[in-house]
């Protein structure tokens, strides 16, 4: 093979009623049915302005908040209202903004990037848009009904509980943004997947942009993280709607267990921000430069080592909660760790632009990405002083930390946005943005932030407490704090420029120029609908520059899948590590069901936040109904080996470990696990912080140990019995009663697993409003159920399609993925088994 791919795959010109095919399966559905389309550049283009929306609609109640603490003992807006638009500016830059805005530029740079006509999963990608589009909307439409939460964006107990907080409002926070991180986490599944598996030929991982390693590092991030903040909206939910104590201490919680759990997700928050926006970055900078990055390796190094030192940073935010000693010597030590992978990107990008400081070229980009590295290397300062144990202490609370937080996240992601508007924009665009307009907007939004930003060090350092909504006029911040209110308002100026520049200028659609930075990734070969004409063998990191010609052969269809074999929309599947081509794969069109599982499941949570419960219930039925008929579609029959080019057949359909859905499974696994070690570490948590309230003298001895044997019982049957219906799945057109049955058997073992682990507990007169032992005993089971109950759906849709005969030996992978989660939810069971039942008979 390897001489083969040394050549172009195909010669000569290819039949135009190729490219007229290609045209007609990828088409843009027009009109009323727009809403239903998956192509990437649309639904990441709407993902990118919607969220460029809310961080508009953020910066304005910013503003309002800035002109209400311009002068002392201003009334322009009152406490109420005051914490409201502070809750609300903060979630909706954290959770509605920032994440979001990078996950979109995923979906609509990654396929480009790895000359892909789509990412794996395009339905995922939609429904998790669409989902985040009216959930993120409804939740920010609180703001203008009174309904705003006003606990902040960090939502600390005891404060968010319900008798300091009644009413509907924190419930609108709690769900709204569990809601929204379910949705970034199908995102990073689908970029995980689509990073690793669907990359060009040729493209190893040690060939992979920058960007792709950003994104891949990214999603993984977003697995391991987000997890501990949706289990920390899930207790205080259930704390506040049915009275479980996990966070009131008179019954064993511990409010900091919140911070914990807030944090561990909350810091890493801020590299799943910055990685993505230092990636482009990484890829801007070149092509400014016209000269390969300076260090590749040691920046994917740096990218890595960043991931995985910020899992160690979130008590980072906790020094001043009398944590031990120890504790605040490791953290600081590690706080002050970080900036050596961020140092060695920022060196990098220097030495690029200093080798190719005879070709830089000035520009909008340009000027975002410089103002990017004054801003961000400021924030970085700032950013190991309070990571200084005893200067944390003087700093904490004050608008010192407003100061460094700003110019870390705003430097770190805003500035290096902008300058992705700018660079990238002729991708979907048929006219370039202003070179003109975009000046004026960068310096605007460069002295504006400056001026705002750079004096709250000063105010904070004098004293001026953050979260505070006025304050007396003879301590001397009115001076300093108008001069910042000065500074968003020119910020504001320069967002308004950008925004006409847009107006005038931008136009969706094909036909824009090709390639004017003259970047030598694959992002700017002419495509269309269809994305590249052919999928290019790649043998360096900047292709283009390497060989000018690629772009012609692509768009002559000299390379890979220059045409539809299966006759409807594909893309080629290559290998994890050295990205051989493995098998073509069929991907869905546009349809309507992902559009309304993405509807009705933020009804259901919606619903239940306003305490509708049976209408959510009923929403939520809908929603995995919906969900069942998307999947339904997608399992199609393989038809054999299709010719892709290069004397290359390659299958269109594989099952197990080839199988880009059985990777999906994995990592859906891995956030499954990352939630439930967030829930073991809660456990052990508050039996550690308070051991007597935790379990009070009086309380009810765990059940016999024949109910959780006979739970692990079940699991561990189920688990065999699914295990002997893999192995006896009949081949192509006959039908198997007893694998049918063994299917529904195993559905109902799982089931009974879990019933009867929690009839136990009940037998004993266990109650979960009683104390946080109680709570937490029940939160096993209720966990391990949400992984059963996905399980026994999936068990039941493979009986289904074996009924239908659309399930065999070979045309299996809905049963294969329905076995996996099966086979690590039985896994989870027996850890939470062994959890519940044995740990207090150990410690007993």
């Amino acid at each position: 093979m390897s001489d083969r791919l040394e050549q172009l795959p195909n010669k000569g010109p290819r039949p135009e009623s190729e490219l007229e095919d290609l045209k007609r399966i990828w088409a843009t559905p027009k009109g009323w049915r727009l809403p239903t389309a998956v192509n990437n550049t649309v639904i990441g283009t709407l993902y990118i302005g919607v969220a460029f929306l809310f961080f508009i609609l953020a910066g304005i109640l910013a503003l309002v908040m800035r002109t209400q603490l311009a002068v002392g003992d201003n009334t322009l807006v009152n406490q109420d209202l005051y914490n409201q638009l502070f809750t609300v500016h903060g979630t909706t830059m954290m959770f509605l903004f920032a994440v979001p805005a990078v996950e979109a530029l995923g979906v609509l740079l990654l396929p480009q990037m790895l000359a892909a006509r789509d990412l794996p999963f395009p339905r995922l990608s939609a429904f998790a848009i669409w989902a985040y589009v009216i959930g993120g909307l409804v939740f920010f439409s609180t703001i203008l009904y009174d309904l705003a939460p006003r606990g902040g964006w960090f939502m600390y107990p005891p404060n968010t509980l319900p008798e300091f907080s009644p009413g509907n409002a924190e419930d609108f926070w709690l769900l709204g943004i569990g809601f929204i991180e379910i949705s970034a986490i199908a995102g990073a599944i689908e970029i995980i997947v689509g990073v690793l598996r669907t990359r060009p030929p040729g493209m190893t991982l040690a060939k992979m942009p920058i960007f792709c390693w950003a994104m891949l590092i990214f999603a993984a991030m977003i697995v391991f993280a987000f997890p501990a903040v949706i289990l920390a909206t899930m207790l205080l939910e259930i704390e506040r709607a049915f009275g479980w104590p996990f966070f009131s201490a008179e019954l064993g919680g511990d409010s900091l267990l919140w911070q914990h759990l807030f944090w561990f997700f909350g810091h890493p928050e801020v590299y799943i921000i910055f990685l993505p926006a230092a990636g482009l970055v990484s890829m801007m900078i070149p092509t400014m430069a016209q000269t390969p990055l300076v260090g590749y390796r040691l920046i994917v190094v740096a990218l890595i080592a960043t991931g995985f030192f910020s899992f160690g940073l979130w008590v980072h935010h906790m020094f001043t909660t009398g944590i031990p000693g120890l504790s605040l010597a490791f953290f600081s030590a590690a706080s002050m760790a970080v900036a050596i992978p961020s140092g060695i990107q920022v060196f990098s990008w220097i030495a690029t632009m200093a080798a190719g400081r005879k070709r830089f070229r000035l520009n909008v980009p340009s000027l975002f990405i410089l103002g990017f590295l004054f801003i961000f290397t400021l924030g970085g300062l700032t950013g190991v002083m309070v990571a200084v144990v005893p200067f944390d202490f003087q700093a904490h609370d004050s608008y010192f930390v407003v100061a460094h937080f700003h110019y870390v996240l705003v430097g770190g992601m805003v500035f290096p946005l902008f300058a992705t508007f700018y660079y990238w924009a002729p991708i979907v665009s048929r006219n370039m943005l202003s070179e003109r307009l975009g000046t004026w907007a960068f310096w605007l939004m460069f002295i504006g932030f400056n001026v705002t930003f750079f004096p709250m060090h000063i105010t904070g350092l004098a004293g001026m407490p953050r979260r505070v909504w006025t304050y007396p006029s003879n301590l001397g911040w009115d001076v300093l704090n108008m001069i910042s209110t000065v500074g968003a308002f020119t910020i504001a100026a320069g967002v308004l420029v950008f925004v006409i520049d847009l107006i005038r200028n931008f136009r969706i659609g094909n036909g824009g120029p090709e390639n004017p930075w003259g970047a030598g990734t694959l992002e700017f070969l002419p495509n269309d609908v269809y994305a590249m004409r052919s999928i290019p063998h790649v043998t360096s990191r900047e292709p283009v520059w390497d060989n000018p010609d690629l772009p012609r052969e692509v768009d002559e269809g000299l390379h890979y899948l220059p045409n539809a074999p299966t006759g409807g929309r594909e893309t080629l599947v290559t290998s994890a590590v050295d990205a051989r081509p493995q098998y073509v794969l069929q991907m869905p069109g546009p349809g309507w069901s992902q559009l309304a599982a993405a509807a009705m499941t933020a009804a259901f949570f919606l619903l239940l936040t306003i305490k509708q419960v049976e209408i959510a219930l009923a929403c939520g039925v809908l929603a995995i109904a919906a969900c069942l008929v998307w999947t339904w579609q997608l399992d199609r029959p393989g038809i054999g080996k299709v010719d892709i080019g290069g004397g290359i057949r390659a299958p269109t359909y594989v099952t197990g470990p080839l199988s880009h859905s059985w990777w999906a499974m994995v990592v859906l696994m891995l956030v499954s696990a990352s939630l439930y070690v967030s829930y073991i570490f809660s456990y052990l948590y508050l039996w550690t912080v308070s051991p007597d309230v935790w379990a009070p003298v009086g309380s009810p001895a765990p059940p016999s140990l024949l109910l959780p044997l006979g739970s692990a019982l079940l699991f561990v049957g189920g688990a065999a019995v699914l295990a002997w219906a893999g192995r006896a799945i009949p081949r192509e057109g006959r039908r198997s009663v007893p694998v049918v049955a063994a299917m529904v058997l195993a559905a109902l073992a799982m089931a009974g697993a879990v019933g009867l682990e929690i009839w136990g507990h009940m037998l004993t007169g266990l109650d979960p409003t009683a104390s946080s032992y109680g709570a937490m005993v029940y939160m096993a089971p209720i966990l391990t159920g949400q992984a059963g109950a996905a399980a026994i759906i999936m068990c039941l849709f493979a009986a289904a399609r074996h009924i239908t005969g659309q399930l065999d030996s070979v045309r299996r992978v809905t049963f294969d993925n329905a076995a996996l989660l099966y086979y690590y939810t039985v896994g989870q069971g027996l850890v939470g088994l062994l959890l519940i039942h044995g740990f207090p008979r150990l410690i007993g």
